[in-house]
Parts: structure tokens; C-alpha cells; sequence
């Protein structure tokens, strides 16, 4: 695979020729969020004044260092794509902050970030939308060198057939309109796009969610590829978690606009401490023909994802899950660190000692929920949360109860029958 030209590794005014040079090294803290918010106002009325916000991503914390790959999953509209126009800054903020090699660019004007478009490129999800029909597919991927002032080595066609031939399309394809391209090719089109200016930081947005499984592989691959040659670093948002099993060194689990677990990828595939993020590895088909016959244990969640309008309190999560407790209701969890590279904001975890042992009555929606989950888990969590223990010998000893009573109404029955 060719990889784009470099220069020098020096930065000219915008008249001029420039290339970039990568200054994070591998292992150093590149992109820094804190306590990140974006809320939609809801305005009404003649005069539009504001009744109410949608809290799309409402106070969110994490790091991405220099050459590894964050991956974000959650259910449709969790604040994953919102997150990430965020930190790509094409949306601003309400509040919090994000923070890019050490720099501040949370209020950053248009003057201010146009250095860094060069150094923080997004690849969009939908791959028809997001090209101009208009424009020749070599009009399109050149656009950042035009914007930038940035005259590569050879010039700008040299420069996009040689991004073309990386991301495996043929460099004749510089004067096709997008409208001539399969949907695999497009998003390849994106992405060529995206590494025009060699970034440090490329956030994608669902790169592969509207291609087929053949094409995705395909797209998955180079990305990884890329990754290798040039040393990019990714923050890829999806909803397949084999894809981001594949693609990620760690993952973040978003839900209702807010990170419920961020964890190393083998230790959240192994043993997932919040119980959304092991509702949703449930979900993953196993492709094994072994397992055709065997039982189900996966989780089927009570009800809808709560509106972002009006989010529950204290953990967003207790109206759907199996282990709520009064203090699940009243008081939400902070993200913090249990095991070694794993963070979860939840009073009972699981494959974790319970933090909230003094909880020991369900909710009623908690035991609602656990109408929906297979008795091999409901076991597991028993260890691991004393309210589920204790709901489990409950239930027992009522099924105990009942037995005896039908054995005695029995034994009752068969006497009254021999002095008949």
C-alpha cells in the first residue's frame, strides 16, 4: 500500500507549500474531554422562548492517546454521533471541555480552529450524503489543500490519485462524479478525503453501518491498515460490537448521554461490569453451529430508551435494569475506576463485589426487568448483588411455601377421600 507524501516535517504560511508532522507520541495523552455537555433547547410559542433542552450528551469524561482507537457503542440515539461532532468541534458545547495536545479549543471561533481542521478530520456515516453530486470526486478530495492553502509536492492531482490508490480505488477515477461510485467506494472516498492533510485525530461516525457485510470487512481493513502506516489515531462510533471488537484498543459504552463504562477491549469482552454493557455483548450472535440448539441466555431489556428531554434520576439505567435499588433511583453513580483499566458508573456491578451492599430491596421495575433475563444470569448477579440474593431466596422460599401448602391440600384431599 502507497502512503500519502510527506514532507519535511515543516509548516509554511497559507500561501505557501506545507506538510505536517505528527508531535504526540505513542502513548501521550492527545485528546482530553471533560465534563462535556450538549443540550438542544426546545423553544415554543410566538415569542420561541425556551420550555425545555433534549441533553444529548449530558457531562461526559474520557482520554484518547496518541495511536490507539476508542471505540463508542450504545443504542441508537445514546449521544454517540453528537459526541463526536463535539469533539470535532462542528457543534459547540453547552459546556465542559475539550482540550487537544494540551490546547483548549472548547470555544474556538472559525479563525481559531482552521489550523486544526488540519490535524482533526471527521469520516461521516453516510456515505450518499456526504459527497457533493456536484463535484468531481477529485474536486472533492482536494477541497482540504484549497481550504488550507496547502500545495503538496507534484501538485494537488498528483497528490489526491495518490490518496485514491491508498484507500484501493483506481487514481483514473479523478474525474468520476460520486453518483458513478458502489457505497463501499464512496465511504472510500470519505475516507481518502478525511487523510488528505495526514491528521493526528479521525473521529468516524459509523463508517461501515451503511454498507454490506462484504464491503465492510473491506473498509474495517483498511482502516486498520491505514492506522499501521501512518500512525493515525481513531475514535470510532458504531453500534456493531464485533466491529469494534475488531477495530478498538479500548471501548466506551454510552448510554442516554452519558458514559456507563470505559474499559480496555479484552476486559470488557470478558467480564463487562455494568449491566447495560452485559445486556448488549448478549446481543452479539456467536457464529458457532455447535450452539444452534443451546439456550439462549440473552438479556432482553424492559421497555424503550427514557427520553433524553426528561432523563430518569440518579442512574439513567435503573428503569430497565435487574439489579435497581432505591439508591439507583436517587443518586447517580460516578465513572470510576474498579479494576485496572476498567471504569463503570454503577452501585452494582457485575463480575465486581457490590458497592451498595446496604441496598437489599429491588425496585419494582428492577423486578419487572428481571422477568426478561435468563436464569443463569439472574444467578450470576445473585453473587455479585445482595438485593438480587436476596430476591432469589425470596422468591424460594415462596415456591417452597407453595409446595408445601399443595402437598398438604393434597395429603388433606386423599384423607378426606378414605373416610368417604
Amino acid at each position: 500500500m502507497t502512503t500519502p507524501a510527506k514532507g519535511d516535517g515543516t509548516e509554511t504560511s497559507a500561501a505557501g507549500a506545507a506538510t505536517l508532522t505528527k508531535d504526540a507520541a505513542a502513548g501521550e495523552t492527545l485528546l482530553k474531554v471533560t465534563g462535556l455537555q450538549k443540550h438542544f433547547p426546545i423553544k415554543k410559542g410566538l415569542l420561541q422562548r425556551q420550555v425545555g433542552a433534549v441533553r444529548a450528551v449530558d457531562g461526559i469524561d474520557f482520554e484518547v492517546k496518541a495511536g490507539e482507537t476508542l471505540g463508542v457503542v450504545g443504542e441508537s440515539g445514546c449521544g454517540k454521533s453528537t459526541m463526536g461532532r463535539l469533539i470535532t468541534r462542528l457543534l459547540e458545547p453547552t459546556a465542559g471541555k475539550v482540550e487537544f495536545e494540551g490546547k483548549d479549543i472548547t470555544h474556538l471561533g472559525v479563525s481559531g480552529m482552521r489550523p486544526l481542521r488540519r490535524d482533526v478530520q471527521m469520516i461521516f456515516q453516510d456515505p450518499y450524503s456526504s459527497l457533493n453530486p456536484r463535484h468531481t470526486i477529485g474536486t472533492i478530495v482536494g477541497a482540504p489543500f484549497r481550504l488550507q492553502g496547502v500545495e503538496p509536492a507534484g501538485g494537488i492531482k498528483k497528490e489526491v490519485q495518490r490518496l485514491l490508490e491508498v484507500v484501493g480505488l483506481n487514481p483514473e477515477h479523478y474525474n468520476r462524479y460520486p453518483h458513478e461510485f458502489s457505497g463501499g467506494q464512496r465511504q472510500r472516498i470519505g475516507i481518502a478525503r478525511a487523510l488528505a492533510l495526514n491528521p493526528k485525530l479521525v473521529v468516524a461516525d459509523e463508517p461501515v453501518s451503511a454498507l454490506d457485510v462484504s464491503i465492510q470487512a473491506q473498509v474495517v481493513n483498511l482502516l486498520d491498515d491505514l492506522q499501521q502506516e501512518l500512525g493515525l489515531t481513531y475514535v470510532i462510533i458504531a453500534h456493531d460490537l464485533s466491529v469494534v471488537r475488531h477495530v478498538s484498543d479500548r471501548i466506551a459504552v454510552m448510554y442516554l448521554g452519558k458514559i456507563v463504562e470505559l474499559a480496555d477491549r479484552e476486559s470488557l469482552y470478558r467480564a463487562p461490569m455494568h449491566p447495560y454493557t452485559k445486556a448488549l455483548m448478549s446481543a452479539v450472535p456467536i457464529p458457532d453451529p455447535r450452539r444452534k440448539h443451546a439456550k439462549s441466555e440473552r438479556i432482553l431489556l424492559k421497555g424503550d430508551v427514557p427520553s433524553p428531554i426528561s432523563p430518569p434520576s440518579g442512574c439513567r439505567f435503573h428503569t430497565r435494569c435487574w439489579k435497581a435499588t432505591e439508591i439507583c433511583r436517587t443518586t447517580e453513580p460516578p465513572l470510576i475506576e474498579l479494576r485496572p483499566a476498567q471504569q463503570v458508573a454503577c452501585h452494582h456491578p457485575e463480575n465486581f463485589e457490590d458497592q451498595a451492599p446496604q441496598d437489599t430491596v429491588l425496585l419494582t421495575a428492577a423486578k419487572e426487568a428481571s422477568a426478561f433475563v435468563a436464569d443463569e444470569v439472574l444467578a450470576a448477579s445473585a453473587q455479585t448483588s445482595v438485593a438480587v440474593a436476596a430476591e432469589a431466596n425470596g422468591s424460594t422460599e415462596v415456591e417452597a411455601d407453595a409446595d408445601a401448602d399443595a402437598d398438604a391440600d393434597a395429603d388433606g384431599q386423599e384423607s378426606t377421600d378414605r373416610q368417604k
